[in-house]
């Protein structure tokens, strides 16, 4: 590399430590600014909400606590919040993630695409179960949740947990992308 080619560094923090998490956030970042050298490191950031997430709105205020977190105890230029959640819709059960993204400017929130769950998986976590140690179970797997996830195991592999968060994030830059079009709201 030359050195009219160094390029700059761009630090992000997520608050989760789970490599899924931490993978899917230095991916999308990494595919945006192919010119900046990114490093990202997951730190523990309570979410403040249910361990399984149950609804919506539940979820993404999990995540935007999550970025809150990271905000106040950790110096970035991305801050970046993935919650993971389920919901019962009119048409099913599915399960979804929400993605929130902060610098110092402002804050958007996206979410990925959502799953249809089995009724009898949902019912399991409406009574109190996790997502990923019940995926575990049914699948005979181990931490499934730090590898492909629900979704790698529903779709036969054809999809992953990482794949969608990392799509939904990349979606969920677009006001950084270009911040002109998305005024900041005071």
């Amino acid at each position: 590399m030359h050195q009219s080619q160094i390029s700059t560094a761009l630090h992000v923090v997520v608050g989760s430590q789970n490599p899924v998490k931490v993978n899917a956030a230095k991916n999308a970042i990494s595919m945006l600014y192919p010119e900046h050298e990114i490093t990202c490191e997951g730190m523990h950031a309570p979410s403040g909400v249910a361990e399984q997430p149950m609804t919506s709105e539940e979820t993404r205020i999990g995540a935007i606590n999550r970025v809150n977190y990271c905000q106040a105890n950790a110096k970035a230029d991305f801050y970046v919040a993935i919650e993971g959640g389920v919901d019962k819709f009119e048409y099913g059960p599915a399960t979804f993630a929400y993605i929130v993204i902060a610098n110092h400017q402002r804050k958007s929130i996206g979410r990925g695409a959502i799953m249809p769950i089995p009724e009898s998986v949902y019912q399991a976590l409406a009574s109190g179960e996790e997502l990923g140690p019940l995926m575990d179970k049914l699948f005979n797997t181990n931490n499934v949740k730090q590898k492909g996830g629900a979704i790698g195991l529903l779709t036969n592999g054809n999809a992953t947990r990482e794949g969608n968060y990392t799509h939904a994030m990349v979606l969920a830059m677009a006001p950084f992308l270009h911040p002109e079009l998305y005024p900041v709201k005071n």
